[in-house]
């Protein structure tokens, strides 16, 4: 491989740190810059399901997604899982006869594809899942075994404490101020906000919802959608559940040992009418606790909306700009799903030059006039 001199991370979610620790790892200079702190922007307010049951609509999407699920297990075995990794598998089921057709269509399809699947009744899984859920007995619940979910924050800061321990650099509370190319267009500089200059060869962008405007400094135009999303943590003196689930109206998913995180595409659908964030908490609060009556005692802890990276064709946008010579795009709305594998796939290719068939269907170019 060739070695970058000097790599400029721009963002520290999952995606920046995954790629910036892929890249030290195998000897490139890296400096990851955040304008607040890593793993505390969109990745500490994500559902962090780690999942493939939900990315049918291609195949080469659905293919990436698994392969994003194997590579956190090989990544768990190499930094250890304990504090971020919780592969307890997901499960899913409907309240009303057209949702319920359309999950088992899809599990059909999953199966097809050599994804694994299970069909339970409602009664089996209070008795030998989760105890704790509210369901009818009959009610068919589907559970995907090999998915999970991840603790964003608690992974960035593993990944990020590994690379700092092995002589990258961490440029936090600083934003992004300028980038500067040379006659070629070729990278050169960034200029941060706290008004220092950094010489590198690669930038990498992975800001999330500030991509396009990342972007922007270098004259490239990425097209982002608008979809704000409200996520919701509940404290609970105990943890009435064991793991992700998708129930009627709401998500719900454990988060540590005394937290519980919800989120509802109902809800988000709420946040342009006007309502405040406390209201949409309590709405989710309140649909979570059908589901899960123990949650009834328990407190809203935090809530945020936050703006969802996606490309405005809902798909990644990951590899080289040839246009612009050096700078690198890792930006996707299934971030935590993807993080590990495009953190591997996209440092081999920033390293080597050589692009992967995989990344095929979601590489930058296809947004180019």
């Amino acid at each position: 491989m060739k070695r970058a001199e000097r790599v400029a991370v721009i963002g520290v979610g999952v995606l920046g740190a995954n790629v910036g620790w892929n890249l030290s790892r195998h000897g490139a200079e890296v400096v990851f810059i955040d304008a607040g702190r890593p793993g505390e922007g969109v990745t500490n307010w994500s559902f962090s399901w780690v999942n493939a049951s939900n990315k049918t609509v291609r195949k080469s999407y659905f293919d990436l997604n698994v392969a994003g699920m194997a590579a956190y297990r090989e990544l768990a075995g190499t930094i250890g899982p304990d504090s971020w990794w919780y592969p307890s598998g997901h499960l899913r089921w409907a309240d009303d006869p057209a949702a319920q057709t359309k999950i088992l269509e899809t599990a059909e399809l999953l199966a097809g594809w050599d994804y694994r699947v299970e069909e339970y009744t409602g009664a089996e899984v209070r008795r030998r899942l989760e105890p704790a859920l509210t369901m009818p007995g009959e009610v068919p619940v589907l559970f995907y075994p090999d998915e999970a979910w991840v603790h964003g924050r608690h992974l960035v800061g593993r990944l990020v404490g590994q690379a700092v321990a092995s002589g990258a650099e961490l440029r936090s509370g600083t934003a992004v101020r300028d980038i500067g190319t040379g006659a070629d267009r070729s990278i050169r500089t960034v200029a941060l906000s706290d008004g220092s200059s950094l010489d590198v060869d690669i930038v990498v962008n992975a800001a999330g919802p500030s991509a396009s405007h990342i972007a922007g400094l270098v004259a490239r135009h990425l097209p982002m959608r608008r979809e704000p999303g409200v996520v919701t943590r509940i404290g609970c003196a105990q943890l009435p559940i064991h793991r992700a689930m998708h129930a009627p109206h709401i998500e719900i998913r454990p988060d540590g040992e005394d937290s519980v995180v919800l989120h509802s595409r109902e809800i988000d659908a709420l946040i342009d009418t006007g309502e405040e964030p406390a209201q949409l908490a309590r709405l989710l609060h309140e649909s979570a606790r059908h589901v899960v009556p123990a949650l009834g005692t328990s407190r809203i802890a935090q809530t945020r909306v936050v703006d969802r990276p996606i490309p405005a064709d809902g798909f990644p946008s990951v590899g080289a700009v040839p246009s612009v010579p050096g700078y690198y795009e890792a930006v996707s709305h299934s971030g935590i799903t993807l993080g590990a594998v495009i953190g591997r796939l996209l440092a081999s290719e920033i390293l080597s030059g050589k692009r992967d068939e995989m990344l095929a269907d979601f590489r930058p170019e296809r947004f180019l006039p």
